[in-house]
């Protein structure tokens, strides 16, 4: 079937807008950079609350006015936090520093994400790591792109022979997501052949769509979270359900991000 032209103007469209969010993004990652180095002290949670508003609010003065120049009628997700269905129509939803515990601690795994939600969609990605200086896209119907290149989930078929993932959505989760976290890591450290447990989940997500690791999951979880990297498994040809294998949404109490191979076998697993 032929696209029509008002499909293949807004594909153009969106695909130019891709790239300019990138140039906004990687802005945001360089200020952060800058200030990444030290192990940030601090001895309370006050103290690291403020720490951690610091970073977000250096990548925010770069990427909010960059971002709203681009698409001034899509609407800002205030709270990075936040999890559940949207209003319709575009939203920018943004992690300013993602991983940003990590960034304090001079860890290397943080990021930069933006991505375009459209009447609860994710249509377009940017994940920057500025240590690296990586850049991961994705864009629907586009495919997702490490630096240019397309990126592929891995074709493992035997979770026995998988690397697979988790991490934890929020410090402060209740005891019901904290025993369902811990049970769900014994059940994948008997099935899978390597269990990795850290933050940011996002970082996790790269490595699904570029067929390094071979599942994630996560119990919980806002949308700043989990969407950049389900627009790039999904564009990447994995699979995204919840635990139980239902389709997925931002309402959802689980994520479950897969190659294709593996899918049935991790919902098996999480399941019990």
């Amino acid at each position: 079937m032929s696209e029509t032209p008002q499909t293949t103007d807004a594909a153009t469209s969106d695909a130019g807008l891709l790239d300019q969010t990138a140039v906004a993004v990687h802005a945001a990652g360089a200020a952060l950079r800058e200030r990444f180095g030290e192990v940030v002290r601090y001895e309370s949670r006050e103290e690291l609350m403020r720490a951690l508003a610091a970073n977000d609010d250096t990548a925010l003065e770069i990427l909010r006015p960059a971002l709203t120049r681009l698409r001034p009628r899509a609407r800002w997700v205030e709270d990075e936090l936040d999890g559940g269905a949207l209003p319709s129509g575009e939203w920018w939803v943004v992690d300013p520093a993602e991983g940003n515990v990590n960034h304090l601690h001079a860890l290397p795994e943080w990021a930069v994400t933006a991505t375009l939600v459209r009447d609860n969609q994710p249509v377009l990605t940017v994940v920057h790591l500025p240590l690296t200086g990586e850049t991961y896209t994705a864009r629907t119907g586009g495919g997702a792109h490490l630096d240019g290149r397309r990126l592929n989930v891995s074709a493992t078929a035997d979770l026995g022979l998988s690397i697979v993932a988790t991490s934890q959505a929020r410090p402060d989760e209740d005891q019901k997501v904290v025993l369902r976290v811990g049970s769900s890591i014994t059940a994948m450290l008997f099935d899978a052949l390597v269990v990795r447990t850290s933050v940011p989940a996002t970082l996790h997500l790269t490595n699904v769509a570029a067929g390094r690791t071979d599942a994630f999951w996560q119990f919980a979880g806002a949308r700043a979270d989990l969407l950049p990297g389900a627009l790039l498994v999904t564009e990447a040809g994995g699979r995204i359900s919840d635990a139980e294998g239902r389709p997925w949404t931002p309402q959802s109490e689980s994520f479950l991000a897969t190659a294709p191979g593996v899918h049935a076998q991790a919902v098996a697993t999480l399941s019990r």
